[in-house]
C-alpha cells in the first residue's frame, strides 16, 4: 500500500514521505477548519437551513480537497470560499432579493461555466484579460465587504438614521468577546500558532458559556438531515437576465481566486516550472469548479481553494496526499454539528474580520504611481462593500478601468474582451439596473 500511495503521489520524487504528507494535511485543516461553522452560520441568514448547510459544507470540502489531491495532486484544499457566502446571502438574497434556491442555481451554472473554460485552452485568456490591478482589487474589495459585515455581526458597527452606520454598544458582553476573540486570533497568528483562528473561536465561546452568554449545544452527533438543501437549486432562475451579473460575479472570483492560491502556494513548495507556470493547471482547475458544482448541489456557495494550504505546505506537504488527509478530516466533521449550533455571532465575527483584513492587504500591490491603475481599483474595493454588492465593484471598477485607459491614451493596456465585459456593465447599470 505505502509503494502504491508513493507511485501514484510521486512522494519519493517530491522528497516527502507518507508521514510529513498526514502532518501537512493535518496542519492545513486546522488553518482552514473555521470555515465548517463559519459558513453555516452566514448561509442560514439567507433562509437556508443551517444543519443541512453544516454537512454540505464539510462534504463540499472533502470532494473538492480529494479531486484537487487525486486529480491534480497538489497539497491545496479546497472548500466553500469566505467573500463569496456573504455575497451569496447579503448581496445576491438579502439584497437583491432572489430566492437562496435561484442563488444556488446561480452557483451551480458558474460552476458548469468554470468547468467549461478548465476544459478548453482559454483559461489563460481569461484570466490575462482581466489586468491584474482589477484581480487585486476583486480581492481586496471582497476583504472590505467581509469586514463591514463582520463588524456588523459583532455589534461593533450598527445602522443609524443620519449617517448610514455608527457605533455599537462596546460595553455589550457580545461584542467585548468579539474584540477579545480577534485579538486573541491576530496574536496566535502573529506567534505562528496553527490553528489560530479555530483555537480563538473555541476559546472564546467557551468563555461565553462559563459567563452565561451563550448556552452549550454538545459537541458530538449523527449528521443532520442534508435534505432541505440537497438539490435544492433553482437552475430556471438562475438563468434569468437579472441573475446573469450574479453568475459572471461568482465565476470571476472563483476563477481568479483559484488562480491566485494555486500560484501562490505552488510557488512557495517550488511546483512552478522554470517559466514560472504551473503544471495541471487544467486538471486544478476543473477538481475546483467540479467541486462547485458539487457544493452547489449539496447546498452551499461556490467553493474555492484555499490559501491556508500554504501552511501545510509550510509543514512540508509537497503532494496531493496533503490534500486527500485534509478531506478525509473534512469528512469526519459531519459529526460535530452541535459544535457548530454552539458557536455564536461573537466568535464567528472576528474570524471573518480577520480573513477580511488579510484579503485587502492586496491594494498594498497597486501600482501608485499610475492614475489609470490605481483609481479604478479603489473604486473596486470602494464600491463592493457600500453597494453590498460584488457584482457591482467588479462592474464599476472595469468601466473606469477601461474608461481611464483609453481616454488617457493608453489604449494599448485595453483588450478586446475587457472592452466587450465593460461594455455589458455599462448597459447592466444603465438599463437593466435603472
Amino acid at each position: 500500500m505505502l509503494h502504491w500511495i508513493d507511485d501514484y503521489f510521486g512522494l519519493s520524487q517530491a522528497g516527502t514521505t507518507v508521514r510529513t504528507e498526514i502532518v501537512a494535511g493535518a496542519t492545513t485543516f486546522l488553518t482552514m477548519a473555521y470555515i465548517i461553522f463559519v459558513n453555516p452560520a452566514i448561509l442560514a441568514e439567507a433562509g437556508m437551513d443551517e444543519g443541512a448547510v453544516f454537512v454540505a459544507t464539510c462534504l463540499a470540502a472533502a470532494a473538492g480537497s480529494a479531486l484537487m489531491g487525486l486529480i491534480a495532486n497538489y497539497p491545496i484544499a479546497v472548500a466553500p470560499g469566505m467573500g463569496l457566502n456573504a455575497f451569496f446571502t447579503y448581496g445576491v438574497v438579502l439584497g437583491m432579493g432572489h430566492s437562496w434556491e435561484a442563488a444556488l442555481g446561480a452557483v451551480f451554472v458558474s460552476g458548469i461555466l468554470f468547468l467549461i473554460l478548465s476544459i478548453l485552452p482559454v483559461r489563460g485568456w481569461i484570466i490575462n484579460a482581466i489586468p491584474r490591478s482589477q484581480r487585486l482589487a476583486i480581492s481586496a474589495g471582497l476583504g472590505l465587504f467581509l469586514g463591514l459585515i463582520a463588524l456588523r455581526n459583532a455589534g461593533i458597527v450598527v445602522d443609524h438614521p443620519a449617517t448610514l452606520v455608527g457605533l455599537g454598544d462596546l460595553a455589550s458582553a457580545t461584542v467585548l468577546l468579539a474584540i477579545g476573540c480577534f485579538v486573541l486570533i491576530g496574536a496566535l497568528e502573529a506567534r505562528g500558532v496553527p490553528g489560530a483562528i479555530l483555537i480563538g473561536m473555541g476559546v472564546v465561546t467557551a468563555l461565553g458559556i462559563i459567563l452565561g452568554v451563550s448556552p452549550f449545544e454538545g459537541l458530538v452527533a449523527l449528521p443532520p438531515d442534508i435534505a432541505p438543501t440537497f438539490l435544492a437549486m433553482d437552475v430556471a432562475g438562475a438563468l434569468e437576465i437579472g441573475m446573469v451579473s450574479v453568475v459572471l460575479a461568482f465565476l470571476f472570483v472563483d476563477i481568479f481566486d483559484t488562480a491566485g492560491t494555486l500560484i501562490g502556494v505552488s510557488h512557495r513548495a517550488g511546483l512552478l516550472d522554470d517559466k514560472g507556470n504551473l503544471p495541471r493547471m487544467n486538471r486544478a482547475f476543473i477538481s475546483d469548479s467540479s467541486a462547485t458544482i458539487a457544493g452547489a448541489a449539496l447546498g452551499t456557495s461556490p467553493v474555492t481553494s484555499y490559501m491556508e494550504s500554504a501552511a501545510g505546505v509550510k509543514a512540508g506537504g509537497r503532494t496531493g496526499l496533503t490534500a486527500v488527509v485534509t478531506a478525509g478530516l473534512f469528512l469526519a466533521c459531519i459529526f460535530l454539528a452541535p459544535a457548530a449550533a454552539t458557536i455564536q455571532d461573537y466568535a464567528t465575527a472576528p474570524a471573518l474580520l480577520y480573513v477580511a483584513c488579510v484579503m485587502a492587504r492586496g491594494i498594498s500591490e497597486f501600482d501608485w504611481e499610475d492614475v489609470t491603475d490605481f483609481v479604478p481599483g479603489i473604486i473596486t474595493v470602494l464600491t463592493m462593500p457600500l453597494t453590498f454588492s460584488i457584482a457591482n465593484g467588479i462592474g464599476f471598477g472595469l468601466v473606469a478601468y477601461t474608461a481611464l485607459k483609453l481616454l488617457g491614451g493608453r489604449s494599448d493596456q485595453v483588450s478586446i474582451p475587457l472592452m466587450v465585459v465593460s461594455a455589458l456593465f455599462v448597459a447592466k447599470f444603465l438599463w437593466l439596473d435603472g
